[in-house]
C-alpha cells in the first residue's frame, strides 16, 4: 500500500512538473511568435547593381554608373534576411520596373512558409515612387513608405499628402547591410559568367548562407 501511494504520489509530481513544462513552452513559443511578428512589422526593400565585365545576356549599360551589368531588387526583414527571390533585369532599366515581380515573389513566399506580413510597413527609396507602386502595395496587403520623389519639380506637388513615416524610414539601412554582406562573397562583387542564370544562383546560394547564419547561431 505504502509503495503504491509513493508512486501516486511521484507521478503527480512528475505530471505537475510536465504539465509547467508545457506551459512554459507554450509561452515560450507565443514570445517568440510575438516578436518575429514584430519583426516582420517592417520591411525594407531596394536594388543592387552588379557590374559584367565579360558581356554575357540579361545585361544593360548604365549611363549614370558607366558600366554594363544588372540589377537586382531584394525584399528583407528588419533583421537584413531575405524574404524572397530576387527578380533581376538589366542595369539601365528603372527600379520602378522590379518592384511589382518583387511584391508578387513574396506574397508567394509568404503563403508557402505562412509568413504574416500583412499590413506591414514596406520601406522604399525616392526611385520607386509611382502611382502604379503604390497601388500594387497596398494591393498586397502592406503600407508603402516610400519617400516622395520631387522629380525636378519647383514647386510641392499639389493635392493629398502621401503617408510616409521618417522615423519608419529610417530603418531602411538594414537592406543596405544585407548588401554589404552579400558582398564579403568575392564571386559576386562582378559578374563573370556569361549566363544570366548562373550568376543569379549564386546569389540566391548566397542570400540562403546569409539566412542561414541566424539559424545556425553563427
Amino acid at each position: 500500500m505504502l509503495v503504491l501511494t509513493v508512486i501516486s504520489s511521484d507521478c503527480h509530481r512528475l505530471g505537475h512538473h510536465l504539465q509547467l513544462d508545457h506551459k512554459l513552452q507554450s509561452a515560450s513559443h507565443q514570445l517568440a511568435h510575438a516578436s518575429y511578428k514584430q519583426i516582420l512589422s517592417i520591411l525594407h526593400g531596394d536594388g543592387s547593381n552588379t557590374a559584367a565585365k565579360k558581356g554575357g545576356d540579361g545585361i544593360g549599360y548604365s549611363g549614370h554608373k558607366h558600366q554594363k551589368g544588372e540589377k537586382v531588387l531584394a525584399i528583407v526583414e528588419n533583421n537584413g534576411f531575405v524574404l524572397a527571390p530576387l527578380p533581376v533585369a538589366p542595369v539601365n532599366e528603372a527600379d520602378t520596373v522590379l518592384l511589382p515581380d518583387g511584391l508578387n515573389a513574396l506574397k508567394r513566399v509568404a503563403r508557402l512558409t505562412g509568413l504574416e506580413i500583412g499590413g506591414a510597413y514596406l520601406n522604399l527609396d525616392g526611385g520607386f515612387d509611382s502611382r502604379r507602386n503604390r497601388k500594387a502595395i497596398f494591393n498586397a496587403g502592406l503600407v508603402p513608405n516610400v519617400k516622395e520623389n520631387p522629380r525636378n519639380r519647383k514647386a510641392p506637388k499639389r493635392g493629398r499628402k502621401r503617408l510616409f513615416n521618417a522615423a519608419i524610414h529610417s530603418l531602411r539601412l538594414c537592406v543596405e547591410r544585407t548588401f554589404a554582406w552579400e558582398d564579403k562573397f568575392k564571386r559576386l562583387l562582378l559578374r563573370f559568367e556569361f549566363k544570366q542564370q548562373r550568376h543569379y544562383s549564386m546569389k540566391l546560394m548566397a542570400y540562403t548562407l546569409i539566412n542561414l547564419r541566424h539559424f545556425c547561431g553563427a
